[in-house]
């Protein structure tokens, strides 16, 4: 097959295509007389499960499976599959539980008279983050810090926090313009707004399934390149 009807079969360019097979993610093909790459339908069942896997799980993970079923290591390539599925599962229960703390907790950062606040040390302990990941986000603007008048340490409100459990369900999600997105909508959440952090939580759940059944699709194709390889009985 030539490399311009596969490149239109799955809407993609031919440069695309050359770039897969310099990165290893498909078999090197054969050579015409005159220099054209010979695809087969192996080369295409290739392509197609590539562009099926990398909207759930991500060009990195993609790559480093396809190189493992070329190498017929299936037990290797199966690992990273359920690697990635098990963190958009925890991800998922994360979402959920946002979802209803949010419905019965008051985003008030206010404690009668007395702000609450917490050190960055704390949330991270609260929300199993690396403190690296919080500077980030504040970094990016994404949340906000103020200053500790005594010691000038970070110091972080109640919303921030809400913010941060809300961003952590999406950290691992792979790059799209849903994603940025959410993102924005969380760094623009009005603390005082519960109904609108409480929209936020069940978007993000909802992107979170989403993203799931683009997984389904890509283990679909994965399974089916998997039987033409007759690497499953």
């Amino acid at each position: 097959m030539r490399p311009i009807d596969i490149a239109n079969q799955l809407n993609i360019s031919t440069s695309t295509l050359r770039n897969y097979e310099t990165k290893g993610l498909v078999p090197i093909p054969a050579r015409s007389s005159n220099g054209y790459r010979l695809y087969t339908e192996e080369h295409v069942t290739y392509f197609t499960c590539i562009q099926a896997m990398e909207p759930g799980f991500g060009m990195d993970a993609t790559s480093e499976i396809l190189r493992n079923i070329q190498c017929k290591e299936m037990d290797s390539a199966l690992r990273i599959v359920n690697e990635v599925q098990a963190n958009l599962h925890r991800d998922t229960l994360l979402a959920e539980s946002n979802i209803q703390i949010f419905e019965t907790e008051h985003l008030n950062i206010l404690d009668s008279h007395e702000m609450i606040w917490m050190t960055i040390g704390e949330v991270a302990e609260e929300t199993s983050l690396p403190r690296s990941t919080i500077r980030h986000w504040e970094k990016v603007g994404l949340i906000l810090s103020s200053r500790d008048p005594q010691n000038d340490y970070r110091r972080y409100n109640r919303s921030q926090l809400h913010k941060i459990m809300l961003l952590r369900t999406l950290r691992p999600a792979v790059y799209s313009l849903d994603l940025i997105g959410l993102k924005q909508a969380i760094a623009e959440m009005d603390p005082y707004d519960v109904e609108h952090a409480k929209r936020i939580a069940h978007q993000s759940l909802k992107f979170l399934y989403k993203v799931k059944q683009e997984q389904l699709r890509g283990v679909h194709n994965l399974y089916k390149l998997c039987r033409l390889l007759n690497l499953m009985d």
